[in-house]
């Protein structure tokens, strides 16, 4: 089904281009209780739902280079020189910085207090946030 929307001119050319015609076809609900089909038969014909984006993707569009292959579970190591602890904070080869990760703040008492302030209903973790912040912890 090709969608043919209107689209506005510019200045005194413009058009209305909330009345586009497209829309999803209607379609028959088999399979549930008597009567169901052609009551949702009815209200798609009532209220025609917008059309939704052409997601149909033609085959030659896709550039097999950009996509990496499946390596299976046993095959050799395509990285045989990186060590394994690689991207962890122990053992040989690189730290877990070398993954851009975000860095995350050091949890202190006052970021907890901090952390549950939306939640406090009481104004209690309020006062002692103020205190903590207050006596610079």
């Amino acid at each position: 089904m090709a969608i043919r929307e209107q689209v506005s001119g510019p200045g005194s050319a413009s058009q209305r281009t909330d009345l586009n015609v497209s829309a999803q076809p209607t379609r028959y609900m088999a399979g549930g209780s008597y009567g169901e089909g052609q009551e949702l038969m009815g209200l798609q014909q009532g209220a025609p739902m917008a059309a939704g984006p052409n997601l149909s993707v033609n085959p030659s569009d896709i550039r097999r280079s950009t996509v990496a292959p499946i390596v299976p579970l046993t095959a050799p190591s395509q990285r045989p020189n990186e060590p394994l602890t690689a991207g962890v904070d122990f053992g040989a080869g690189p730290g877990s910085e070398v993954l851009n990760l975000p860095q995350s703040q050091e949890k202190t008492l006052i970021n907890v207090v901090e952390e549950l302030i939306p939640h406090d209903t009481t104004g209690e973790i309020s006062a002692i946030y103020n205190f903590l912040r207050d006596r610079g912890f």
